[in-house]
């Protein structure tokens, strides 16, 4: 029997995610309401060693985490693939004054979209990100988004770099506005 799409994949992600980011000192999560992210935002939150901080927009974060890094503290970025084509110009900052981004991207447009306004930049957002010097992981597989994200951790803290983690619809599920 085929896979519905509309089932979401999430053995136990984010509880690993918010384990690695205490691991990396990640004290500051910038992050715009999404689904996808919902149980990673809500660890946070509750993680009195953590200030998570709703966005209006997702370049806020970008700024937001400059801040934290010039007042010595590790953040990290939590938005939908939509929300990704919001930061290009932000992006720019990340280049120009080499300070470390992690960035956890759901993505939508792609395996299982009903909307057809998500899927430009779904379909777009690897590449923009690219283009705008950020180094692009994606991951398609549950299993392999804590390893990818420790990895993302690293590089970003270690060699100062913006450094997006892309969570694909196949790990957070295709969403279904009719159930």
């Amino acid at each position: 029997m085929p896979e519905d799409p509309n089932t979401p994949r999430r053995p136990d992600w984010p509880r690993a995610v918010h384990r690695l980011f205490r691991e990396h000192e990640v004290r500051e999560v910038a992050y715009v309401p999404d689904a996808g992210h919902a149980q990673l935002i809500a660890l946070c939150r509750a993680d009195r060693r953590m200030t998570a901080v709703p966005l209006t927009t997702e370049e806020e974060g970008v700024a937001l985490l400059a801040g934290a890094w010039l007042g010595g503290a590790r953040g990290a970025l939590l938005m939908q693939s939509s929300g990704a084509g919001n930061c290009i110009n932000m992006l720019g900052m990340t280049q120009e004054c080499r300070f470390p981004l992690l960035a956890l991207v759901t993505m939508r447009g792609d395996w299982g979209e009903f909307n057809p306004w998500q899927i430009p930049m779904g379909q777009a957002t690897a590449r923009a990100l690219d283009a705008a010097g950020v180094v692009v992981q994606p991951v398609d597989d549950a299993q392999r988004v804590p390893e990818t994200v420790a990895a993302a951790a690293r590089l970003a803290f270690g060699a100062y770099r913006a450094v997006a983690v892309l969570i694909g619809q196949r790990v957070v599920g295709a969403k279904d506005w009719n159930k």
